[in-house]
């Protein structure tokens, strides 16, 4: 009888994950060595090791589709050897999980491969859950025991250079399709290692993609085509998982081919279509504590590269002080994003990020240089019903007394709620912004109608 015949199938699992059914398919046994086993687990292991030490050490693993027929070849041979029957679907499920574990990142390959997911989330080896449209769900799939998942979380930082172990317990990192992970482990994370991956979508979002999904109008998107080639320097601000990267991405497509463009992040994930792109990450200390490169060092160093355009995927801390004083010093064009409430207080939190630069600065210089730097704030947010939108687009317009004037160019009014979903629309506020003068001298003509000025409501 076949070794899965006696196994009990758990609940069904979407299209695209029958890799990780292995996962479900349970079936006990106990010895006294071991005690209560899994025994589909045991046969996997014993094969995935036997392959692991005969493949040959010098084979080039970046040749996928060769070492995946070499790996078959001593699948099928070993199988026979080893006196196995399986079926020929639970023989694919079996070749399919060890070619995940050798080539891949085990469990949680079918998901990375699946569209519309956009976060999986690994508290422990055994609970896994996914994102899909905003709704977070639990997948019947898992590890086997804490290694298992520390060695996946190895395979994913070592190709970067970067570590995590008890001395250095958090790590950001990414996929090579440059999908954000971030890792913790004991002691610092009780429930076993924990893992987060933002996916990104295998064709990256156009601006065409989110006026399709409602999350910002046509007229929106026309006037902030218009800022961003006629130079403002531009901030995305908006709370965790909002949209900000995605929006700063699209952004960044309408700069100019011609111009030098230097991108500078954590963990690169832009993904910028130009050619003339330099790509800058920054690096965590070593193991004696020894070089460490901040987004502060390679902001300040970006400065000497003769760049037309700096993007800094976020900023955190005191490099907002350099990239403001980049913006005031002849690099207009400059984007990027922070995390923030609203689009008033994202003013206060660059005023606290720019005294985490260590400089002893009065609040009105400070306030006066975010002014002056600043040309439109974009503010983003995931609402109840897990859709992500543009809310509100605001032009920085100067200081009035000690205080930064704003004004509100785009709204987000909210109309209803329909079965769940929330039903409004990006609108003009009939304000026009004072720098249309810059945008006009940049060749490019709006018309009223894109502010609400002239249009009947």
């Amino acid at each position: 009888m076949s070794l899965l015949k006696r196994i009990e199938r758990s609940q069904e699992v979407p299209d695209g994950q029958a890799s990780s059914k292995l996962q479900e398919l349970r079936v006990k046994r106990t010895s006294p060595a071991t005690g209560s086993r899994d025994a589909f687990t045991d046969l996997k292991n014993r094969v995935q090791q036997k392959l692991i030490a005969e493949l040959d050490p010098s084979i080039d693993i970046n040749q996928t589709s060769e070492v995946r027929a070499t790996i078959q070849e001593m699948f099928e041979t070993m199988l026979v050897e080893e006196q196995i029957v399986l079926s020929r679907n639970e023989k694919r499920l079996l070749y399919e999980q060890i070619v995940a574990e050798i080539l891949g990142f085990g469990p949680l390959e079918p998901f990375l491969s699946q569209d519309g997911l956009t976060e999986i989330m690994v508290n422990g080896p055994k609970n896994i859950y996914v994102e899909r449209l905003g709704k977070i769900n639990r997948v019947n799939s898992s590890f086997e025991d804490d290694e298992h998942l520390m060695r996946i979380i190895d395979r994913i930082v070592a190709p970067l250079g970067r570590r995590i172990d008890e001395s250095s317990p958090m790590v950001d990192a990414r996929l090579p399709d440059g999908s954000r992970v971030n890792a913790v482990i004991p002691p610092i994370a009780l429930n076993g290692p924990t893992l987060t991956i933002r996916l990104f979508s295998k064709i990256p979002l156009t601006i065409d993609n989110l006026v399709e999904y409602g999350s910002i109008t046509r007229e929106a998107v026309e006037f902030l085509k218009a800022c961003v080639v006629a130079r403002l320097n531009v901030v995305v601000s908006g709370g965790t998982g909002s949209g900000k990267t995605t929006l700063l991405n699209v952004l960044s497509g309408f700069i100019p081919d011609d111009e030098r463009i230097v991108t500078i992040e954590n963990a690169a994930e832009l993904q910028l279509r130009q050619e003339h792109v330099v790509t800058l990450e920054s690096r965590p200390p070593n193991v004696e504590n020894r070089g460490a490169v901040t987004i502060r060092d390679l902001v300040v160093n970006s400065l000497r590269m003769r760049p037309d355009r700096i993007v800094v995927g976020e900023v955190r801390a005191g490099e907002a002080l350099d990239m403001l004083q980049a913006m005031n010093t002849g690099h207009d064009g400059s984007l990027t994003t922070a995390h923030a409430n609203s689009t008033r207080d994202l003013l206060a939190r660059l005023e606290t990020m720019v005294l985490m630069a260590g400089m002893e600065l009065p609040h009105r210089a400070i306030r006066e240089q975010i002014s002056s730097a600043i040309d439109l704030i974009v503010h983003t947010d995931r609402l109840r019903d897990g859709t992500r939108k543009v809310i509100s687009i605001s032009e920085v317009q100067g200081m009035e007394g000690d205080v930064i004037t704003m004004s509100e160019i785009f709204r987000f009014e909210q109309t209803s709620i329909e079965n769940g979903k929330v039903i409004g629309r990006l609108r003009p506020t009939g304000l026009r912004p004072k720098f249309m003068h810059r945008v006009q001298a940049a060749g490019i003509m709006l018309p009223p109608s894109i502010f609400g000025i002239g249009v009947r409501k």
